[in-house]
C-alpha cells in the first residue's frame, strides 16, 4: 500500500476517533446493549431504533482507544437506514478483513476500508470489532 493512501486511512480513523459521528443515547431506543474489550478497557454502549427490520437510528458512547471509537462512528454512521440483514453481510465483511486481511466489495465497506492493514495487528482486532460484536448481541438478543 502507498504512503499516501495509508496515510489517508489513518486520517480517517483519527477524525472519527477525536469526532465520532453518532455520539450519544437514544432518548427512548428500542435496544441497548453494553460492550466490553477485558483486554485493554475498551467499554461501549450501543443503542438502536428499528422499525420493520430497518435500523433507523443508532449511538453509542463508551471510552476506548482511537480504532475502537472509529469503528463505532463509521459503523453507526454506515448502517443507520439499512436492514438488519444487510448489518449483517456487513459485519461478515468488516470482520473477514480486519482478521484475514480478505476485502471484498470495497464499495460497501466505505471508510471501513482504513482498517485494511488490522489484520496484521491481531491484539488491535478486538478494538474494532467491540462496537460489531455489540450489536451483534444486541439484535440476536431482540430476536430471541
Amino acid at each position: 500500500m502507498n504512503e499516501l493512501l495509508e496515510n489517508l486511512y489513518q486520517d480517517i480513523i483519527i477524525d472519527h476517533s477525536n469526532t465520532p459521528r453518532n455520539f450519544h443515547i437514544l432518548a427512548h431506543p428500542d435496544i441497548c446493549k453494553e460492550g466490553h474489550n477485558m483486554v485493554c478497557g475498551d467499554n461501549i454502549t450501543i443503542c438502536i431504533n428499528k422499525k420493520n427490520e430497518v435500523i433507523v437510528d443508532i449511538c453509542f458512547q463508551g471510552n476506548g482507544c482511537a480504532i475502537s471509537i472509529a469503528s463505532a462512528s463509521i459503523m453507526t454512521t454506515l448502517i443507520k437506514g439499512k436492514t438488519v440483514q444487510q448489518y449483517f453481510l456487513l459485519f461478515e465483511m468488516f470482520q473477514l478483513m480486519v482478521t484475514k486481511g480478505e476485502i471484498y466489495n470495497s464499495e460497501k465497506l466505505g471508510e471501513l476500508i482504513a482498517f485494511s492493514k488490522l489484520s496484521d495487528f491481531p491484539m488491535r482486532v478486538k478494538c474494532a470489532t467491540l462496537a460489531w460484536h455489540t450489536l451483534n448481541a444486541a439484535l440476536k438478543q431482540n430476536i430471541e
